[in-house]
């Protein structure tokens, strides 16, 4: 109670403070901007892009404690005034003259938009030394289009326009505007160009609207001339054909010169076009040997351009480190470290070779009981579909074939387990923000063993537990679908995005039952065997959703939405998902509250099976919502709050899917660094509502957070979704 009653009195103290103590005299603290139509009302984000003076961003509900902490400060940016001032945020300081050049600026975009003789007005409320500003926005007439004439040049051109008139975007019965007529000249620009019409661009345009009598006529007209030339340069607008072709790139970058000419869809003869010099361009910067692709053209007469294409060094090789840790309030630590090299051309053709090696370790200082995990992985990408011709795939992104190996050593106190795995796929793109992995080939074999006789007595008991983790084979295909508006390390704008991932496992192998060898393990499962072990079968399928929204000013606040949903089936051969298929919650970026393994399934407490956590299911729920607002400096803050849990789809125990009393809630505070390449970030998650505490101390309040285990801390690098 003392410690709450002192949070208490330090918020009050801090509430308390001024916010315009530091304001030079004679000026004040812009607090709000406010936008009121009067009339025809828009959506006010038509309008507040224009307002140039904005006020001081808000972290919550109006509140921003940095800036009561920048007026903490004497002003004499001196010592401690000096930490004062650089931790805070100055108040923004109402400038007059901002004001009324955002009245201009309101008034100028809604003529862009179509709104003639607009008005717009502003107020300013002085409340103490705060200054609230009112803009009324009073929109003009707008102007509907009778009627549409087009005067274009004859000959070719005039057949490819009236071939494309049907996509011309102005159309008779639109409202006049200028942002439609430009966006118009940038879509018929762009096509003429792909049809072969190199020096075209979108000043060949010239619109007139005769809006002098009753009915509205826009002339629509193309000209061989551009705006910015008299009509004395009036000229046949001419297709243009690629005359020579020339490829260059630096000596010290090794590349197989008939490879990089298959890459090139930029050929002698063709008719210029736009598109192909862009698909030219991304094949070549999706090969990420090259730091800069620059494509010039040059015209050689009337008719005919040269092409040439320098491709720029780059680095080639390149290392990069991962790290996650955590602990709570039982003391339990884990540590999660990934180191990887990559070269980008390894054979002098973009084949990308990338090794790598992941540990995880977890100690209980208490019991000394520790388990350690580590692994190593190869894989190489070849920046082609191997046995299917490069010069057959004219799209913009090419399909890469992956080949890839990995060997993963567990030792925890009741078992030693190793895995090796072998994949053999293709990866690509599809336009710019939708990407796919196929794997028709997955190949793991498990083997489990120093078994201890505690835990091997428990697995035979428990034939769910022995099929769980005995040695067997893993062989099926995979998919994984993954769309996203933002591919950015470290995201700026609002995005979203979706992942499908789908595995199927030892459906081929059964068709073989018949003449595959049987055995019945000691827990009295009776298995079919391939090479002298036990194929699994099952399906397995796992959504992921999320959605980042921007707000504030220049959008530097941020609520991101995360929702997974996954599901898995053994069948046939098997009674259980392999344990390193089974899903799991808790970590540094699933449900904060929780370590890694710690939650679930349902209700169950932590298995006694195991001296170190490792809880898991076959079926997953989570939903995950998060606030992100700048601090000062790198420093970012966030609040987030998330529910979910992992269950056991058939049993019928604790562990059993019963919604909403089993489902688990939390919340928690973190401070991100943002570097803009790199993200660090310290989470920490208070446990609301969990599962496995007897049903009348499932709610867990302040006191539980730091006394019963009921929070979490978790070091991660970059955003957890």
């Amino acid at each position: 109670m003392r410690r709450i009653l002192l949070y208490i009195i330090v918020l009050m103290a801090v509430i308390s403070c001024s916010t315009t103590k530091l304001l030079p005299e004679g000026t004040y603290r812009l607090a709000s901007n406010k936008v009121e139509f009067d009339g025809e009302k828009l959506p006010s984000s038509e309008v507040t892009p224009y307002i140039r003076q904005q006020p001081n961003s808000y972290i919550l509900f109006g509140w921003n404690p940095f800036l009561y902490i920048y007026n903490w400060s004497n002003g004499s940016g001196e010592g401690i005034n000096a930490f004062w001032e650089k931790v805070g945020v100055a108040p923004v300081v109402f400038d007059p003259a901002l004001m009324e050049g955002s009245r201009s600026n309101i008034a100028g975009h809604l003529e862009t938009i179509g709104y003639f003789g607009s008005r717009v007005d502003a107020e300013v409320d002085y409340d103490g030394r705060l200054a609230r500003v009112k803009y009324i926005v009073r929109p003009g007439h707008r102007i509907r289009i009778d009627s549409l004439v087009f005067d274009v040049p004859g000959g070719t051109f005039g057949e490819e326009f009236r071939a494309d008139s049907a996509n011309v975007t102005v159309k008779a019965g639109d409202f006049l505007a200028e942002k439609s007529l430009e966006a118009e000249t940038v879509r018929g620009a762009s096509m003429f160009r792909d049809l072969g019409y190199y020096d075209f661009n979108k000043n060949h345009y010239f619109f007139e609207a005769d809006t002098l009598t009753p009915f509205t006529t826009l002339y629509y007209r193309i000209k061989g001339h551009t705006r910015n030339e008299n009509a004395a340069n009036d000229a046949p607008i001419r297709k243009y054909r690629i005359g020579k072709v020339r490829i260059s790139h630096p000596e010290s970058i090794r590349f197989n010169e008939s490879l990089l000419r298959k890459f090139n869809t930029i050929q002698p003869g063709e008719y210029y076009s736009e598109r192909i010099v862009n698909t030219t361009y991304s094949r070549y910067a999706a090969l990420k040997v090259f730091n800069n692709v620059g494509i010039e053209m040059t015209p050689v007469d009337s008719t005919t351009v040269d092409c040439d294409i320098r491709l720029g060094g780059g680095e080639l090789m390149g290392f990069k480190a991962n790290f996650e840790g955590s602990t709570n309030a039982s003391g339990l630590l884990g540590f999660s470290p990934q180191i990887s090299f990559s070269h980008k051309n390894l054979f002098h053709g973009g084949e990308w070779l990338n090794l790598g090696f992941s540990g995880n370790w977890q100690y209980l200082p208490r019991s000394g009981a520790h388990s350690t995990e580590f692994g190593f992985s190869a894989s190489l990408s070849f920046p082609r579909l191997l046995g299917y011709p490069l010069e057959r795939i004219h799209g913009i992104n090419i399909p890469r074939t992956d080949i890839s190996a990995s060997f993963n050593y567990q030792n925890r106190p009741e078992y030693r387990r190793s895995l090796a795995s072998l994949n053999y796929g293709f990866s690509g793109q599809i336009g710019r923000d939708f990407f796919y992995q196929v794997n028709p080939l997955q190949f793991n074999l498990a083997k489990l063993y120093a078994i201890t006789e505690d835990f091997s007595r428990i697995m035979i008991e428990y034939p769910y537990l022995w099929d769980t983790f005995d040695d067997h084979i893993d062989a099926g295909i995979g998919l994984m679908l993954y769309h996203t508006t933002d591919a950015d390390v470290v995201p700026k704008t609002a995005y979203h995005y979706e992942r499908l991932s789908l595995a199927l496992s030892g459906n081929v192998i059964s068709l073989f039952n018949s003449v595959l060898p049987t055995d019945v393990t000691p827990a009295g499962i009776t298995q079919h065997r391939l090479f002298g072990l036990p194929y699994k079968q099952y399906a397995r399928l796992e959504l992921n959703f999320g959605r980042v929204f921007r707000f504030g000013w220049n959008d530097n606040q941020a609520l991101a939405l995360h929702l997974v949903g996954g599901a898995g089936w053994a069948y046939g051969n098997s009674a259980a998902l392999p344990f390193e298929k089974q899903f799991y919650c808790g970590g540094a970026s699933s449900m904060r509250g929780w370590q890694a393994r710690t939650l679930g399934p349902g209700s169950e407490p932590l298995s006694q099976f195991f001296v170190l956590p490792s809880q898991t299911g076959n079926l997953k729920l989570e939903a995950d919502l998060e606030y992100r607002f700048p601090m000062f400096w790198k420093l970012e803050g966030a609040l987030f709050a998330e529910a979910g849990n992992v269950w056991d789809m058939g049993d019928g125990g604790k562990g059993a899917v019963r919604i909403p009393a089993s489902l688990a809630g939390d919340w928690g505070l973190g401070v991100r660094v943002n570097l803009d390449f790199i993200l660090l970030r310290l989470d920490a998650g208070f446990r609301i509502h969990d599962p496995a505490r007897d049903a009348g101390a499932r709610w867990v309040g302040p006191r539980g957070w730091f006394s019963g285990g009921g929070s979490a801390i978790h070091f991660g690098v970059g955003y957890p979704f």
